[in-house]
């Protein structure tokens, strides 16, 4: 390899890493030796795949989603709509977000100014944390932590900072997240409904987040994907409260309401001068896609109180499920308020380390899951090490299934 060849890939020097190395870090991909891992998902869904094991680590329905909204999507084939979609989303889709805001939520953006349309809320959040951070920047995260917000991260040049979600609520932690804070921090990143960790943060822990942005002159960008998958808990926006929707910039996505993830179709709302500026990166990465979904997704949002609240009630019924079938293995389970993720401590089963069991679950019993310390930081890693995360957005004769596989851990323990 040249000189210049090997700068590019390996960074101009010696201290400065390329960027697909920060991204690789910021994931926990990169090892100490400087070689490159693959995605946790990846590993599991490729054991799962060999062995034939129940999948419930990677987060995706194994039933497609409403039937009106996908015909839609296929008329909207059938009738031409195949080319590029306006760089900020069809005004159809943008309106609908718009509607829906102000219907659950009392939120009222404009659908001109204020919101833009992107290629799931993966984009949505790259495109922010772009656009918005840098060297020199910190930007605070819960932990565990989606994998993607570090790799984001990492590639901004930005510095990665945490504060704990702690067992046995994963609520944030007030007194550590206020020492995370720094005069550096200029973003805080809200995951709620939480992923990994399945909790719905109270209405007290979001007004601090909200206090502490305004002290610290931070924003504050809130990934709300599982917003209409809470249990029993209202789902709140930050951006409703007092001081934080002129500083909050808002993502979700239509993949986890109605179980079409692979169509990846996200939206961002806010100020009009923050989305203008998180649109500026967003149009130099993917300009536009999904033409034929938006519209179709614009359908979706529009339905009844009904399918909302069913929805909720359906993967509710799956999480007690599978939460019964964890029990009755022997894992200490912590009931999720929200999201598709129920985590259990797998130590009363004489497993320290969860990492070690979830590669060994697939041909020993036939399930996957997915460790929760690759979500975190090496102390996190260490303080969630007994910690292990399965998705119950299954079939109930899927989940049934796993129950029983489950078992056999405790018979062999």
């Amino acid at each position: 390899m040249s000189t210049a060849m090997r700068q590019l890939v390996h960074g101009r020097r010696d201290d400065v890493a390329a960027p697909w190395q920060r991204t690789a870090a910021g994931s926990n991909l990169l090892g100490d030796d400087g070689g490159l891992g693959v995605t946790i998902f990846e590993e599991m869904t490729t054991l799962a795949a060999r062995t034939g094991a129940i999948n419930l680590g990677q987060g995706f329905p194994d039933e497609d989603g409403p039937a009106e909204i996908a015909a839609a999507a296929m008329d909207a084939i059938r009738n031409g709509a195949n080319q590029y979609a306006p760089g900020k989303g069809t005004l159809t889709l943008r309106t609908a977000v718009a509607h829906h805001q102000e219907r659950f939520y009392g939120l009222t953006p404009d659908p001109e100014t204020e919101i833009i349309v992107t290629t799931g809320a993966t984009e949505a959040l790259a495109a922010t944390l772009l656009a918005l951070t840098g060297p020199g920047d910190e930007v605070l995260t819960f932990e565990p932590f989606y994998d993607a917000y570090g790799a984001v991260i990492g590639l901004s040049g930005a510095r990665h900072t945490t504060a704990p979600l702690l067992a046995p609520d994963f609520q944030p932690d007030l007194h550590a997240l206020e020492a995370a804070f720094s005069e550096r921090t200029r973003m805080v990143v809200v995951n709620n409904p939480h992923n990994p960790m399945g909790s719905v943060f109270s209405r007290e822990a979001l007004t601090r987040i909200v206090e502490l942005a305004h002290r610290y002159d931070a924003l504050i960008v809130t990934d709300e994907v599982y917003e209409h998958l809470t249990f029993d808990v209202p789902h709140i926006p930050i951006a409703t409260l007092p001081g934080a929707a002129e500083r909050t910039l808002t993502i979700s996505s239509a993949g986890k309401t109605f179980s079409f993830t692979g169509w990846k179709v996200g939206w961002l709302s806010g100020p009009a001068d923050l989305v203008a500026a998180v649109r500026t990166v967003k149009q130099f990465l993917t300009y536009s896609s999904g033409a034929p979904f938006q519209d179709a997704v614009a359908l979706g949002l529009g339905l009844p109180d009904a399918f909302y609240n069913g929805v909720a009630r359906d993967l509710k019924a799956k999480r007690d499920l599978l939460s019964d079938g964890l029990r009755e293995a022997g894992f200490d389970v912590f009931t999720p308020q929200g999201t598709y993720f129920v985590n259990v401590d797998t130590a009363p089963l004489g497993f320290a380390d969860s990492l070690e069991l979830a590669r060994r679950m697939p041909e020993q019993i036939g399930v996957a899951a997915i460790p929760v310390p690759v979500f975190c930081h090496p102390d996190g890693a260490r303080r969630t090490r007994s910690l292990l995360r399965f998705a119950f957005c299954k079939k109930t004769e899927v989940l049934q299934d796993a129950a029983q596989r489950l078992a056999s851990l405790k018979k062999g323990a």
